[in-house]
């Protein structure tokens, strides 16, 4: 027997092992594949014959349910209007899965809404206008790209017509209480202009003239009849959608304990009628620093104070025992 022959004999055999084994790995990758849909499709069968189960990928995103009934600021929303109910669905939807902004407004409402509703009721302002200063800044000293500052977002010239004091030194829209004040005073005068608080919350994002102008050429005098640009359009709903989720934060997915909201600030309050020269050496004979000074303080926007006028300004000041203050 030639050396080639058994050579060739040695090839056929380890070919046809080959081929063997190859055979028996797509016999059983088949069979995996078959069993994986399978139990897959099992799976998908569970959940659509059970909702409440789990869904494949261990969570399952849904559409927040809109009360049958809603009102805002005491006025009725129009919800069996389709665009009206799809606009409130919308913000319901954005803010509900906006997660990380709407657990902060929860969070920070801990700790500035008994400040802001005392406020609203000595007004006679609807308490559901807490919410409009969700909607505008979160509860926090923001800057908007038009200029507009502070919790209520009031832009300088607003400032001025509402008694806040705006300049290098000192500006009063980082007053949560004299902010909120002056939030309440334009409310009340735009109520008493269109007699709807649902139109004086639209106003307070487009401007008095900006509704009255809209109001007139359309012949309209209810906000959800108005055809407005998209943020007015949207803010009123914004609102409402901000009210759902902040009155029943659970139903909503929300899960936040007591300790996990920002407690309010304690504090008393020291005069001060003269000028400043040295915040930090000011803060220090009030045994604090000058950081925890400007946190309770925001409205103090330098370092000194001229106060020529010797105006009585309210500082505020931590507690004795409220608040560690960090060592040098």
């Amino acid at each position: 027997m030639s050396v080639l022959f058994l050579l060739k004999e040695s090839i056929n055999k380890k070919s046809k092992r080959f081929y063997f084994a190859a055979g028996v790995l797509s016999v059983f990758g088949i069979l995996f594949i078959v069993s994986n849909l399978f139990f897959t499709n099992n799976k998908i069968n569970a959940v659509n014959e059970n909702p409440g189960s789990k869904f494949p990928q261990d969570y399952k995103i849904i559409s927040p349910k809109i009360p049958d009934s809603i009102s805002i600021f005491s006025e009725q929303v129009p919800l069996e209007n389709f665009d009206v109910y799809e606009r409130v669905d919308r913000e319901l939807l954005v803010n509900t899965y906006w997660h990380s902004s709407t657990i902060l407004a929860l969070k920070r409402a801990a700790r500035w809404f008994p400040v802001i509703e005392p406020i609203l009721k000595q007004n006679n302002i609807p308490d559901d206008f807490k919410y409009l200063a969700v909607v505008e800044s979160n509860l926090e000293n923001v800057v908007s790209s038009a200029g507009a500052a502070g919790f209520w977002q009031f832009i300088k010239p607003a400032s001025a017509k509402y008694g806040l004091e705006v300049n290098d030194e000192v500006d009063e829209r980082y007053n949560i209480e004299k902010a909120t004040q002056a939030a309440c005073d334009y409310l009340n005068e735009a109520y008493k202009k269109f007699g709807s608080w649902t139109m004086a919350a639209a106003s307070y994002n487009a401007g008095v003239t900006g509704i009255d102008k809209w109001s007139g050429l359309q012949k309209a005098k209810n906000y959800w009849n108005l055809v407005l640009g998209s943020e007015t359009s949207r803010y009123v709903p914004r609102i409402i959608a901000m009210k759902l989720i902040m009155e029943n934060p659970s139903a909503f997915g929300y899960d936040l304990k007591d300790e996990d909201l920002y407690k309010p600030l304690k504090y008393k309050e020291v005069e001060l009628n003269t000028s400043v020269p040295d915040f930090a050496d000011y803060a220090a004979s009030l045994g604090i620093n000058y950081k925890t000074l400007k946190l309770y303080n925001p409205w103090l926007r330098d370092t000194f104070l001229k106060n020529k006028k010797n105006i009585v300004y309210k500082i505020k000041i931590p507690e004795e025992g409220s608040i560690n203050l960090i060592k040098e």
